[in-house]
């Protein structure tokens, strides 16, 4: 494959990518890296579960997006009552700020286990990058080097190279996940993880944001708006999207994969059953797996931590400004776009006050996961109802089998949510 065919590709991929690769954020390794120690292979079906149905629910975020040229705010805004829509907004705000304190937390003790001193000094820093780069980097810029930091997921790649992996056994316990259930474990402790990975995989802050993305690059076409009236466009569109997203999405469960592999294989065969956060996971991997695995892991959480902050931040900010009508996107300066930026400034600000005062990271984890989960029902039920809706999406509402798979992970949500209500009485 020459250079110009692979700089085609990489120019075809973006919002998508991006997305699929925030959703490996350091909350989501310390959730995946539990269910590896804790379960072992015995939640692998999870992810193979959850990744049709996620790549179904992402290319719908991204069609209504492309298609209406608003992003899901906006939309929702259509189909529900307005005191619904700030609700799902506010809990949504909520979430991601609380996610922003957990992944600042886990980037910071990464730094510490590496090269030592107090976590505080860290979490400040990553904070201000991070609202730094969304501040003066233009969105060219700002979709730049997050591409490129999708590449830190890789080093989970490594570890699995690193170690041994007993694949039948992969296999037995994923076709068979009852097969293995730690002694002690309750059906709520069960429920819970399950649920938590789900929320992780399929998380409401994903939708908006990628959503958003395909709204800013319709914005930097003027004519793109006439084009989408013409059925050649529109496919071609359509299919990139698609690749888009599969790519993303596939890339996303592969990593997460290779988290719950290394765990299981070194930390959970050494009794480690344990794991509250993604820079617990690294520094239980350093003494079993070794230095070279230990180091990965730990530079593996700053970058998906430098790339999921943006998505977090940037998500929570295009929705509010959706909802209220406040000029926004990254593609605009700062003065023109104030309300926009201050969403950004104040969720990552009070995210890193809170990761500062070393927030108990499991409770972090727990009621972002909580909230995700109470919002993401409501949220993709409104999201289908959208994407059948001839009145928003005139001609290019989704296919049959688009709907399967949409309904599909709007039911499985459900009932992961309702399980884990019920199961906690």
């Amino acid at each position: 494959m020459n250079a110009k065919k692979i700089n085609d590709i990489a120019r075809r991929l973006g919002p998508g990518l991006i997305t699929g690769a925030a959703d490996d954020d350091p909350s989501g390794i310390a959730t995946y890296s539990q269910a590896g120690s804790q379960f072992r292979f015995g939640l692998v079906w999870t992810l193979l579960l959850t990744t049709p149905l996620m790549i179904g629910i992402q290319m719908l975020s991204a069609r209504i997006g492309w298609v209406t040229g608003e992003g899901l705010g906006a939309n929702i805004a259509k189909i529900c009552p307005r005191w619904i829509t700030l609700g799902l907004v506010a809990l949504l705000v909520a979430a991601n700020t609380i996610n922003i304190a957990a992944d600042l937390g886990a980037m910071g003790e990464a730094v510490r286990l590496l090269a030592g001193g107090h976590v505080a000094p860290y979490i400040i820093g990553f904070g201000l990058l991070s609202i730094a780069g969304q501040v003066y980097f233009s969105y060219e810029g700002t979709v730049r080097i997050l591409k490129w930091l999708t590449l830190a997921l890789f080093s989970y790649v490594a570890v699995i190279l690193s170690v041994s992996v007993p694949w039948k056994q992969v296999m037995s316990e994923s076709i068979a996940p009852w097969s293995y259930i730690p002694e002690g474990t309750s059906l709520n402790d069960y429920a819970s993880i399950v649920v938590a990975v789900l929320g992780t995989t399929i998380s409401p802050y994903l939708f908006f944001w990628q959503a958003a993305q395909e709204v800013e690059d319709n914005l930097r076409r003027p004519d793109a708006v006439e084009l989408r009236a013409h059925p050649e466009y529109a496919a071609e569109h359509l299919s990139r999207i698609k690749a888009d997203t599969f790519v993303g999405m596939l890339f996303s469960n592969g990593i997460a994969l290779c988290i719950v592999l290394a765990t299981a294989v070194t930390l959970n065969a050494h009794g480690v059953t344990n794991i509250l956060t993604a820079a617990q996971a690294a520094e239980a991997l350093k003494p079993i797996a070794g230095e070279f695995a230990f180091a990965v892991f730990a530079l593996g959480i700053i970058g998906t931590g430098l790339l999921a902050i943006p998505v977090l931040a940037g998500s929570a900010a295009f929705a509010v400004s959706e909802v209220f009508g406040w000029k926004a996107g990254l593609s605009h300066g700062f003065h023109e776009a104030r309300g926009f930026y201050a969403i950004i400034i104040a969720a990552t600000a009070i995210g890193t006050f809170m990761g500062a005062l070393e927030v108990d990271p499991i409770k972090a984890l727990v009621w972002s996961a909580i909230i995700n989960g109470v919002i993401s029902v409501p949220i993709m039920f409104v999201m289908m109802r959208i994407g059948q809706s001839e009145r928003i999406m005139g001609e290019l509402t989704m296919t049959t089998r688009h709907r399967f798979l949409g309904w599909a992970a709007t039911g499985v949500m459900a009932l992961a949510v309702g399980f884990m209500l019920v199961t906690s009485f």
